[in-house]
């Protein structure tokens, strides 16, 4: 029997056991795809960025400009007609998303809205990630928005992008994730974000598609492990690492040109039932 790191709240605690209970021991080595970096017990949010840069050797560069989530679009793979047809400022955003200011406005179904609270309550506010708002905003709120690029101290290559997301009235930060791409073992190229959590991380993998109306179409629905979908990563209190694939949980992004701007949908869907909707503004 494998246990979690037992020097920790017990939420952290029994949500990492429930992944390694039901999830699978997977060797990191063998799944370069879907590896990435782990948080520590005493600091997610802006706290993890400072500690990943001291354990790897990197230095961070902060308020970048002109900086995006993709060095260029041509890394996703896509077909050459569909990028062909893909909109010019949807491909802007992606290669210099530093330079874009974002509203945010959320629309939660009411059946899944205390399911919110109680995530909010229990680790959203403690480890400060993944703060989705528990309320409906009609009204856009106004998010800072910054890409910040992590560099090898060796040979001076950019090691990771992460994207920071916070409310701009109250700094609170909603997103503080690793953006990256990924090709899973069918050989599709995916955009993949990491969220780093106490002993491990929330990955979500994405896979993209081009629409009739030009958009940018990411989704993580997926049939099994190995396909595009949500997955939890811990760590064991004897460093064996574990996942668990979430299934029955997608996320889908849009990104489409809305008159001289962009707008982003995003539906989190649990079996297939809509939980919360995020409309985003782009504006550059």
């Amino acid at each position: 029997m494998n246990f979690a790191y037992r020097m920790q709240t017990f939420q952290d605690w029994f949500t990492q056991q429930w992944v390694i209970l039901w999830g699978r021991k997977i060797k990191p080595s063998e799944y370069l795809w879907l590896i990435g970096p782990f948080g520590e017990l005493n600091g997610i949010g802006e706290d993890f960025i400072y500690q990943l840069a001291l354990k790897e050797n990197l230095t961070i560069e902060r308020n970048t400009i002109s900086k995006g989530l993709l060095d260029s679009i041509s890394i996703l793979n896509l077909k050459e007609t569909d990028l062909s047809k893909l909109s010019l400022k949807v491909i802007d955003f992606y290669e210099r998303t530093a330079d874009y200011d974002l509203k945010l406005s959320v629309k939660w179904n009411p059946i899944f809205k205390i399911f919110g609270n109680l995530v909010n309550r229990l680790f959203s506010q403690r480890i400060n990630q993944l703060n989705i708002p528990i309320e409906n905003i009609q009204d856009s709120e106004n998010l800072t928005s910054e890409i910040i690029e992590l560099i090898s101290n060796e040979n001076k290559e950019l090691k990771y992008t992460i994207w920071l997301r916070k409310f701009r009235s109250t700094d609170k930060v909603i997103y503080s994730g690793i953006y990256t791409t990924c090709t899973l073992p069918s050989n599709i190229t995916c955009i993949k974000a990491i969220f780093p959590l106490p002993k491990g991380n929330a990955t979500v993998i994405l896979k993209p598609t081009v629409g009739d109306k030009n958009e940018l179409i990411l989704d993580s629905s997926g049939v099994k492990f190995g396909d595009a979908g949500f997955y939890f990563l811990v760590n064991d209190s004897k460093g064996n690492c574990w996942s668990q694939y979430l299934k029955s949980f997608t996320d889908k992004l849009i990104v489409i040109e809305e008159g001289n701007n962009l707008k982003a949908i995003q539906t989190l869907k649990l079996w297939n039932l809509k939980v919360v909707n995020f409309d985003y503004s782009l504006k550059k």
